[in-house]
């Protein structure tokens, strides 16, 4: 009777502990790991038309997400994904990705463009994206290292009003060509 009652006993015990598994909450890890299909393992961007998330800050990656998820921020694929997550996942994902060391990707860029680009950024953009866009002053995206083709296309929304700038992004930005946001699209992605 004895062995019955800690075989029950033992059976009992593990029913609640993986009962207690399942009811756990998903970790950063696990969260961010579903982004890995598009933004890459660890946040190393899989494509051209995607974001590098290592490295951001956690408020530029929460900011990004509330938006994608309230519309506010232009999309096509992370609106509908964005509304699948709360603000307690977004403020894990951020905390996630910014512990993450960004991974360069080799990519072609335009010498000339790069130098014009890089005056541009000194004169427009270095106050909030110093180091070459390579570090994070007032929560603003890490530029430096990211893909070509999705700096171009953030570049086009912001110049079309399709995506919003905060006010002082968008005195910076008025008097800039078409040409003059394609040099900078390419100096950033130029930067290791």
């Amino acid at each position: 009777m004895t062995k019955r009652w800690s075989i029950l006993a033992l059976a009992a015990s593990t029913l609640a502990m993986s009962t207690a598994v399942i009811a756990a909450p998903a970790s950063p890890a696990m969260l961010s790991h579903a982004c890995a299909g598009c933004h890459g393992t660890s946040g190393a961007s899989a494509g051209p038309s995607m974001p590098a998330l290592a490295g951001q800050s956690k408020v530029a990656v929460v900011e990004s997400m509330q938006g994608f998820k309230s519309g506010e921020r232009p999309s096509s694929v992370m609106g509908r994904l964005a509304k699948g997550y709360t603000d307690a996942d977004f403020d894990a994902m951020g905390e996630f990705f910014s512990k993450q060391k960004p991974v360069a990707v080799v990519q072609s860029t335009d010498k000339d463009k790069i130098a014009k680009g890089r005056a541009l950024h000194e004169q427009n953009c270095a106050r909030c994206h110093v180091e070459d866009g390579k570090e994070i002053k007032d929560n603003s995206p890490v530029m430096a290292g990211q893909w070509l083709k999705y700096l171009q296309i953030q570049m086009d929304d912001y110049a079309s009003g399709k995506r919003k700038m905060f006010d002082r992004k968008a005195e910076k930005m008025k008097n800039l060509s078409k040409d003059d946001l394609d040099a900078i699209a390419h100096f950033y992605a130029s930067v290791k």
